[in-house]
């Protein structure tokens, strides 16, 4: 496959990736998500992230048919990347993509359930273990592999998570290691060791040739020069005799140019003997390496494998996360879901439980089981009161589902779509602004296939009149392509009658807290309008005002929405004039 097969490579990038790595390199870390090597080559994280993810799902990335959606799918990986056990496998959280049949996404969720079993079962030293063996000390590629292999094997793991872990060739990753370690650094090898400390050593004497002349001189007045000068340096650096006397085999004409000569020869034949010596075990090293190429080529596999499902195993226990039910028909339910993004900062939430399209969950801790069979939902409701939220965590559900990951609810029914149209609230008030929602949300509904539409508050783009006619016409337009939608608005009363598939919900603020806050039922109030209780708020302005006269306003704009509710507030709040 050509490099610029693939999305988001062009000419320029194809052309770095096969100077720095060659197209045969460059493909196999293309497939293998190898975020490490790509970005040594030159290329920007986020840009092999995105090549990364469209490599391995680019079909099932157009799921994510809005920016909103995509960046609901981004922040999403964001949380998980934080339990990630190395930094390896954060850069394989990132390019998690959804995934693109029923049959992948079941094995992901049984592969998730395996890594979280064996995580939970864990003690807490054997789960330090574990992240220590992912911490590989910085080595690179295969070295970081087969060691953190052993590492993982010593601590005698168990169950279906680690069986491909447990099935490797022990004796064969131990060879590959040493391979590895000698190839990268310096071999570990008694023979070379000596013929390095000899060659230093004559290095050494050649360094102060007089030395040796004045240790020899003796002998050499007798005529034995060679002789003398082999005893002096087998006694001096440990060489063998062959060795040096071959080395003493110079012409010369006075002592200094025969020890000289000598020692430079015997250093020279010294240094081809070390590299020899370093050739023949490099030789040896990657003999031992194709022998163990299959065991290392499963172990990467393994490793990273089991490196990717214990980071979603890590981040589905922090969260208590479920794995939700994969369907075929038209529905989206919760039961007692929660909106990551306000768990991952350690805000309090209240359980929702909703649902749009078929499905048969239970009440959950709400009032009353959700309707099922309703298309699409019309979402009202107080400001502030965790509409724009609901739509958020709805999103997050269907998009980890579709990847295969457990979701934050008790219980979760997520039937297949082929497009999530998730656009939230944009206060910007112009033609333009109309027009580029139109054309994100429209094109989705009316294209092939399944779509889901969670829509904020539609009315924030255009005129009030014209957003419940808008309104309308897209719920129709839902409900009569089969799709499925949310749509949350003020507008309800100003509605024509919705289709028999489609229905209003509520969510109530019940009044202030002693504290000034809003007090809401964040669950949804099922066929039943909820009102934005502007009294509330006024009725809070009044009792925070700052003096007399900013008292008066305020109370003015009581008399506008009632003040007989406005002080019936005030004393229901236990609040003292």
């Amino acid at each position: 496959m050509d490099l610029e097969s693939y999305w988001g490579i062009g000419p320029k990038t194809s052309a770095r990736l096969r100077e720095a790595l060659g197209a045969d390199r460059a493909r196999e870390a293309i497939e293998a998500a190898d975020v490490e090597t790509l970005t040594a080559a030159g290329l920007s994280a986020g840009r092999v992230t995105r090549i990364l993810r469209y490599a391995a799902g680019g079909a099932a990335m157009d799921l994510l048919a809005t920016r909103d959606a995509r960046e609901v799918y981004k922040g999403l990986l964001a949380v998980i990347a934080e339990y990630a056990v190395s930094d390896r496998a954060a850069d394989r959280v990132r390019v998690l993509t959804p995934l693109d049949s029923r049959t992948a996404i079941e094995d992901r969720q049984a592969a998730v359930a395996d890594a979280r079993s064996l995580w939970e079962g864990l003690s807490e030293a054997d789960r330090d273990a574990v992240l220590d063996a992912f911490a590989d000390g910085g080595l690179d590629g295969d070295r970081a592999t087969v060691r953190t292999a052993g590492a993982l094997r010593a601590i005698d793991l168990s169950g279906p998570a680690v069986e491909a872990l447990n099935t490797l060739d022990g004796a064969a990753l131990d060879e590959a290691e040493r391979a590895l370690a000698a190839l990268a650094g310096d071999p570990s090898d008694d023979r070379l060791a000596t013929l390095r400390e000899q060659r230093d050593s004559v290095a050494d004497l050649a360094a102060a040739p007089q030395t040796t002349v004045e240790a020899i001189r003796d002998s050499a007045r007798a005529g034995d020069v060679r002789a003398a000068f082999v005893d002096h340096v087998v006694s001096e650096t440990g060489v063998d005799h062959d060795r040096v006397r071959s080395a003493a085999e110079v012409e010369a004409t006075d002592a200094h140019a025969f020890v000289t000569g000598a020692l430079d020869a015997l250093r020279a034949d010294l240094r081809a003997a070390v590299d020899e010596r370093l050739a023949d075990l490099r030789a040896d090293h990657e003999d031992t390496l194709a022998e163990t190429e299959a065991t290392v080529e499963r172990a990467r596999d393994a490793v990273g494998d089991l490196a990717l499902d214990l980071s979603v195993a890590r981040f589905a226990a922090a969260f208590d996360l479920t794995a939700p039910t994969i369907t075929d028909e038209a529905g989206l339910a919760v039961a007692n879901a929660r909106n990551l993004d306000l768990a991952a900062a350690g805000a309090t939430v209240q359980p929702v439980t909703y649902a749009v399209g078929d499905h048969d969950l239970p009440a959950g801790r709400s009032s009353s089981r959700p309707p099922t069979g309703d298309r699409v939902a019309v979402l009202t409701g107080a400001n502030s009161g965790g509409k724009t939220t609901l739509l958020e965590t709805l999103c997050q559900v269907a998009v980890l589902a579709r990847m295969g990951l457990p979701v934050p609810a008790e219980h979760a029914t997520v039937g297949l779509v082929d497009r999530i149209v998730f656009h939230r609230r944009h206060a910007s008030f112009n033609a333009g602004v109309l027009e580029t929602t139109l054309e994100n949300v429209v094109p989705p509904v009316t294209a092939e296939g399944r779509t889901l539409l969670l829509v904020d508050e539609f009315e924030a783009i255009t005129e009030p009149g014209s957003a419940a006619d808008l309104l309308n016409g897209l719920v129709d337009l839902t409900v009569g392509h089969d799709a499925m939608g949310v749509f949350v608005t003020h507008l309800a009363d100003d509605l024509a009658p919705l289709p028999d598939a489609a229905r209003i919900d509520g969510i109530v603020a019940e009044g202030l807290t002693p504290d000034l806050e809003l007090a809401v039922d964040y669950q949804p109030r099922f066929d039943s309008i909820g009102q934005s209780t502007p009294e509330f708020i006024v009725s809070r302005l009044v009792a925070n005002a700052g003096d007399g006269h900013e008292r008066a306003g305020y109370m003015a704009l009581a008399e506008a929405v009632g003040s007989d509710a406005v002080q019936r507030t005030l004393s229901d709040a236990s609040w003292s004039e």
